[in-house]
C-alpha cells in the first residue's frame, strides 16, 4: 500500500481536542502513516487565558507543539481536524486557519486530500454534529474527500453514535475509553482510504 502522510490539526483551549488528536496520531502511526500533530494559532488575548486556570495550564503544557502552516496541508495526503464547538460552529482559531487557505485552494493544492473531523462540547447536545458538518462544507469546496466514520464499526455506538466524526462531552470525569476506541477506528479508516486514494492517483 502507498505510504500516507497524515496531518492532525487541532485547536484546544483546555486539552480535550489535544487528547483526541494524540489518540488519532497514535492510531495512524500504528496503521503505518507518517504523522504530524499541529495546533492552530491562538487568537484569544492573554488576559482571557490568564483568567482561566485550565486554559492557562494547557497553553503552557503544549507550548512546544508546532503551529499549523500551509506547508503541513500541502505535505499531507490526509488531514484529521479536531476542534471544540462554538455555538454549533467552528472556533475562530480554526476558522481563521481554514479561511487562510484560499491560495492553496486556487492552485488546486487541496483537491483530493482525504479529510475527517472530531469535536467536543460541554454537554451531549451542544452542537457537535453541526460543527463537524460546518467544517465538511469547506472541505467540499476544497475538492477534498470526506471520510466520516459512519456506522462502520460497533465502537461508534458506546462512544455516542455520531456518524460524522467522533464527538465527546468535555469536562467532568474526563474522556471515556469508548471515545479512544472510536478515535482509533476513525483514524485507521482515514489512513486506509488515503492509502487507496494515493495508490489510485499513482497508478
Amino acid at each position: 500500500m502507498a505510504n500516507v502522510n497524515l496531518a492532525v490539526i487541532y485547536y484546544s483551549s483546555t486539552g480535550t481536542n489535544y487528547q483526541l488528536s494524540q489518540w488519532a496520531a497514535e492510531a495512524a502511526k500504528e496503521a503505518g502513516a507518517e504523522v504530524r500533530i499541529r495546533k492552530v494559532k491562538e487568537l484569544a488575548p492573554e488576559s482571557a487565558i490568564e483568567q482561566n486556570q485550565a486554559w492557562k495550564e494547557h497553553v503552557e503544557a503544549t507550548k512546544d507543539v508546532p503551529v499549523a502552516s500551509h506547508d503541513d496541508l500541502e505535505w499531507a495526503d490526509a488531514i484529521i481536524f479536531s476542534a471544540p464547538t462554538r455555538y454549533g460552529n467552528l472556533p475562530a482559531q480554526m476558522k481563521e486557519f481554514i479561511d487562510g487557505t484560499g491560495g492553496l485552494w486556487f492552485h488546486g493544492k487541496l483537491a483530493n486530500k482525504v479529510v475527517s473531523a472530531m469535536t467536543s462540547a460541554q454537554n451531549p447536545h451542544g452542537g457537535q454534529e453541526a460543527t463537524i458538518l460546518a467544517l465538511y462544507t469547506t472541505m467540499y469546496h476544497w475538492g477534498a474527500i470526506v471520510v466520516a466514520p459512519g456506522y462502520t464499526d460497533q465502537v461508534l455506538f458506546p462512544a455516542g453514535g455520531n456518524p460524522y466524526g467522533v464527538s465527546v462531552t468535555a469536562g467532568g470525569e474526563g474522556l471515556k475509553p469508548e471515545a479512544r476506541e472510536a478515535v482509533f477506528h476513525q483514524a485507521r479508516r482515514t489512513v486506509t482510504v488515503a492509502q487507496w486514494v494515493k495508490q489510485g492517483l499513482q497508478s
